[in-house]
C-alpha cells in the first residue's frame, strides 16, 4: 500500500460530485441521472460558487481548513461527460482557492466509451493522473442487462487510449453478483482484468437497494431488469472470496474490503476517508469532514456535512448543507468501523493516544466477543477483520455503535452558520 507522503499530513482532499449520466444502471441508487446538457453549465457555476465560499464557511464554523490540496477525486455519475471547458474552469477555480500539491493524485471516474478525444486532451492539460473505469463486467451480456453501454472491446480500446495519453494509473471496477453472472463468467472477468495489467482494482459485492430499479423489481416481481437472474448471497460471497485469491496470486493485493492494488498504487484519496483525514465535498450529495480547533482531545469535535441530493434544489439556491458535529466518543466509534475496513486494521495504541484508555477499553470488550465468533483477529497492537469478518463487515461495524452510553454527549446537528458547540 502506498504510504501517505509527508505533504499529506496537513493537506486537504477535494471530492467533486458530477451527477450526470448517459444512462442509469439498474442497481444504482446514487444521486445521479440523465439530465439535459443545459444543466452542466449551471452546475459548474454553482460548484465554483461553493468553492469561493468555502473559506468563509470554514471560518464561521471554527474549522481547520488546510490550504494545500493533495488529492482530487471527480466521482459520479459520469464526470467524463463534462465538456473540456468545464474541467478547465473548475481546475482554475480550485487552483485559485487552494495550493494544489505538485504530486497531487487527481482522479476522474469515467464510463468506458464515453471519453472524447477533446476530453482526454483536457485531462492532460489539467493534470489528471489517475482514471477509474466503471467496467463492472467484461462479459458483454452482463454489462448490457445492468444498464452499461460498453463492451469488452470498448474497455480495451479506452485502456490503450489512456496509456497513450500518459495516464497509466488506472482502476477498474468489477461487481460480483450482476444479473446472469456465473462462477465461470466471473472468473473470466477477473482474468481479463488481471491480463490488462492495471495497477488497481475495486471489487464490490452487489448490494441491491430497494430504491433502485433492480431493487424494486426484486421486491415486487417482474423480469424487465432480470431480477430473477441475480445470484444468491452465498454465490456472491464465493465470487468475492475467489476474487481476493485470484488478485492476490497476480500481486494485486487487497488493502481495503473492496480495494486492491499493485505495490505503491493504493488510492491516496480513498485512504483519507478510512484514515479520517480532512476532505471537502462539492456538488450534489457530497460529504465533507473536518476537525474543529480545540484546546484538548476532550473538546475536539469533528464536523460531517452533506449537501442536498436534489439537483433542482442544488441549482436553485446556495442551500446550506446538513451539518453534524461528532463528539470524541462518536469519533472513536468511527475510528473503529472505518479503520477495520483496512487490511492493516486498527492501531490500538494510536486510539488510546487519541481518545484515552477508557473508551478503547469498552471497544476491546466488543473485540473479545467478535474474536470468539471468528470475525476479527487481534494482537497487542492491532485489530483486523478476518476473511469471514469482511463478508459480514456491516454486522461487525454495528457492534461498535453506541459504545459510550455513559457520557450523555449526543451528536449535534446544526445549520451552516453555527459554531462548534462548547459543551453538550
Amino acid at each position: 500500500m502506498a504510504a501517505t507522503s509527508k505533504s499529506s499530513v496537513n493537506a486537504l482532499g477535494l471530492y467533486v460530485s458530477i451527477p450526470f449520466c448517459r444512462s442509469k444502471c439498474t442497481y444504482c441508487n446514487f444521486a445521479s441521472g440523465v439530465y439535459p446538457a443545459s444543466d452542466h453549465t449551471r452546475y459548474i457555476d454553482r460548484l465554483i460558487q461553493d468553492l469561493s465560499a468555502t473559506p468563509d464557511w470554514a471560518d464561521k464554523l471554527g474549522l481547520e481548513l488546510p490550504h494545500t490540496v493533495d488529492t482530487i477525486f471527480f466521482g459520479g455519475g459520469t464526470p467524463s461527460l463534462l465538456a473540456p471547458e468545464h474541467f478547465e474552469r473548475l481546475f482554475a477555480a480550485m487552483r485559485n482557492q487552494f495550493a494544489v500539491h505538485p504530486d497531487a493524485e487527481i482522479t476522474i471516474e469515467c464510463a468506458p466509451g464515453q471519453i472524447s478525444d477533446d476530453t482526454l486532451a483536457a485531462f492532460r492539460t489539467i493534470g489528471v493522473n489517475r482514471v477509474s473505469l466503471g467496467v463492472q463486467s467484461f462479459i458483454d451480456r452482463e454489462a448490457q442487462v445492468s444498464g452499461r453501454l460498453h463492451t469488452r472491446a470498448i474497455v480495451e480500446k479506452d485502456l490503450a487510449r489512456l496509456r497513450q495519453a500518459g495516464i497509466a494509473n488506472i482502476n477498474l471496477d468489477l461487481i460480483a453478483g450482476l444479473a446472469g453472472q456465473t462462477h465461470p463468467s466471473w472468473d473470466e472477468s477477473l482474468s481479463v482484468l488481471i491480463d490488462s495489467g492495471v495497477p488497481h482494482a475495486s471489487v464490490y459485492m452487489l448490494e441491491v437497494d430497494e430504491d433502485s430499479r433492480l431493487g424494486r423489481e426484486m421486491l415486487l416481481g417482474g423480469a424487465r431488469y432480470h431480477a430473477e437472474l441475480v445470484p444468491t448471497d452465498d454465490a456472491i460471497a464465493q465470487m468475492y472470496t475467489h476474487a481476493i485469491e485470484r488478485l492476490e496470486q497476480a500481486r494485486i493485493a487487497q488493502y481495503e474490503i473492496s480495494n486492491f492494488s499493485r505495490p505503491g498504487f493504493a488510492s491516496r484519496h480513498n485512504l483519507r476517508y478510512w484514515q479520517r483525514r480532512p476532505y471537502l465535498g462539492l456538488g450534489l450529495d457530497a460529504s465533507s469532514m473536518f476537525q474543529a480547533a480545540a484546546d484538548s482531545a476532550e473538546d475536539r469535535y469533528s464536523l460531517r456535512s452533506t449537501t442536498t441530493s436534489d439537483l433542482a434544489a442544488y441549482l436553485a439556491a446556495p442551500e446550506p448543507p446538513e451539518i453534524t458535529w461528532l463528539s470524541p466518543a462518536r469519533q472513536h466509534e468511527e475510528a473503529w468501523f472505518l479503520g477495520l475496513r483496512l487490511n492493516t486494521g486498527v492501531d490500538i495504541a494510536q486510539l488510546k493516544k487519541e481518545f484515552g484508555p477508557n473508551l478503547v477499553a469498552q471497544a476491546m470488550n466488543v473485540v473479545a466477543s467478535l474474536k470468539e465468533d471468528g470475525l476479527v483477529q487481534s494482537n497487542a497492537r492491532t485489530v483486523r477483520l478476518t476473511a469471514q469478518g469482511q463478508l459480514l463487515s456491516n454486522e461487525v461495524f454495528q457492534q461498535f455503535l453506541g459504545l459510550d452510553t455513559e457520557s450523555g454527549n449526543p451528536d449535534v446537528h446544526a445549520t451552516i452558520g453555527a459554531s462548534v458547540p462548547a459543551s453538550v
